[in-house]
């Protein structure tokens, strides 16, 4: 796992190195969240009503009013009322949604595809709410409500009336059933009248169930969220925040060998030193056949963007001071003048343009045996990682391993030496090179020698000779 610090510069990499992919994601989640919209959230629109609860109300009594609205009664009622065909009262509870408002007021809310259906549902759900509320109450709507008492009141006056004639048809004499008579009819003629009147003080009271419906829905212009518009950029942005996270999570999960001494131990032996190749604009690089090596390179996927950036170049003379001692280094490593083998994954673009170089700056270095140039006499192979070969044991006998850093895991490198091993090679060192930012302008007198690097590397796994 790469555990190196997360900072903005990563992310401004991953935007500058994979802003095609990015783009394409950002799009796919476009159409993603668009066809969302249209399969599982289909537009929708949502009107309200209120509905006035005259008197005093607490705020439980709300609550329970609350409830009766959203019951499946009234959802029952309102599809009843409204007729649309395959919607039931149970699709209706789903629908409406009722809450309590300032003023005591319960807001009455219903949505359908269209603004048409949901005006019409709210005002239905409204109107039924209304008409099944005062039902369970025991009162009434319109007429009803106040023909009950007053029938009552009437019937309570016929009484009086009768009571007041069998009082003046009793017996006119003074007797004491007549005197008794009388006295009982008057009683009963004033216990109706005070219940008459404690029925007219109680009816403000029984005037608390009265709700008026204020006034119809107004039709809704708006869609009700989620609408397309937040799904398409949703998922616009989600798909595009999945991507940077999988880029940084794939960096932190990379097992790809950074460390020259990481790499030393993976192919068991000693690490030589680092070398500095500079970066080239159009550099020849091998290109995999085939359609979807076609989309790799067109989505920009072809290239690494987690290594890190190349750091600035010193002169052309610096940068060969670093090949000479690690010539001089290898020839410490071995004990008699001897032809080595210099492997380069094949791929490795930098690997082979630093073993070209290595091979150039031996043979200029003298033989210490005589006055020839060439020691020690390297020739370059390159080998695939997925199924390496080295050439048998001939005239070369050893290798020296050219790669470089943060493209090959432990495994790669370690099938890199057992191919060494199989060919019966010894690894005598190990190179890592690094690409570099050149400058611009070059001093008069340090030509460049990258001629003489590509007339070195000319071998391949096959063993040819150069």
């Amino acid at each position: 796992m790469n555990d190196d610090t997360i900072r903005l510069a990563t992310i401004g990499r991953i935007l500058r190195l994979r802003w095609r992919l990015l783009a394409v994601l950002t799009v796919l989640g476009a159409l993603v969240g668009y066809g969302a919209s249209a399969v599982l959230f289909p537009p929708r629109y949502t009107a309200s009503a209120s509905v006035l609860l005259l008197g005093q109300w607490e705020e439980r009594e709300l609550l329970t009013q609350v409830d009766i609205a959203t019951s499946s009664s009234v959802a029952d009622r309102t599809a009843a009322e409204l007729g649309w065909s395959g919607v039931g009262g149970g699709e209706l509870r789903d629908r409406v949604t009722a809450e309590a408002a300032d003023g005591n007021i319960i807001k009455i809310s219903g949505t359908a595809d269209t603004p048409e259906r949901a005006q019409r549902l709210s005002d239905q759900a409204a109107r039924q709410f209304v008409e099944f509320a005062a039902r369970i109450t025991g009162g009434g709507t319109g007429s009803e409500a106040t023909a009950a008492p007053e029938a009552l009141r009437k019937k309570v006056d016929e009484a009086g009336r009768r009571i007041t004639d069998l009082a003046n048809a009793a017996d006119p004499g003074r007797t004491v059933e007549s005197v008794q008579a009388r006295t009982a009819l008057e009683k009963l003629r004033t216990s109706l009248e005070e219940a008459m009147t404690k029925l007219d003080q109680a009816a403000p009271a029984n005037n608390k169930a009265g709700m008026v419906v204020m006034g119809p829905a107004a039709r809704p212009g708006d869609e009700a969220p989620p609408t397309t518009t937040q799904l398409v950029v949703g998922g616009a942005l989600l798909f595009f925040l999945v991507a940077v996270v999988g880029h940084l999570t794939a960096a932190r999960m990379n097992r790809r060998l950074r460390a020259g001494p990481e790499i030393a131990a993976a192919l068991g032996s000693v690490l030589l030193g680092t070398v500095d190749v500079p970066e080239e604009r159009g550099a020849h690089q091998p290109e995999a056949p085939g359609p979807r090596a076609r989309i790799r390179r067109l989505l920009g996927v072809d290239t690494r963007w987690d290594t890190p950036a190349p750091q600035r170049s010193g002169d052309e003379a610096g940068r060969r001071i670093r090949y000479r001692r690690v010539c001089a280094r290898l020839r410490e490593q071995l004990p008699a003048p001897r032809r080595l083998l210099v492997v380069v994954p094949y791929g490795d673009e930098i690997a082979r343009r630093a073993a070209g170089q290595l091979v150039a700056e031996a043979r200029s270095e003298p033989s210490p045996a005589s006055s020839s140039r060439g020691y020690p006499v390297l020739r370059v192979v390159e080998v695939p990682v997925d199924r390496p070969t080295v050439p048998d044991r001939g005239p070369e006998s050893g290798a020296l391993v050219v790669l470089s850093a943060g493209n090959w895991t432990a495994e790669e490198v370690g099938g890199i030496a057992e191919a060494c091993a199989d060919g019966r090679h010894e690894v005598v060192g190990v190179v890592v090179a690094g690409p570099v930012r050149a400058r611009a302008t070059r001093s008069a007198g340090h030509p460049e020698d990258h001629p003489t690097v590509a007339l070195a590397v000319h071998g391949r796994a096959t063993g040819d000779s150069v």
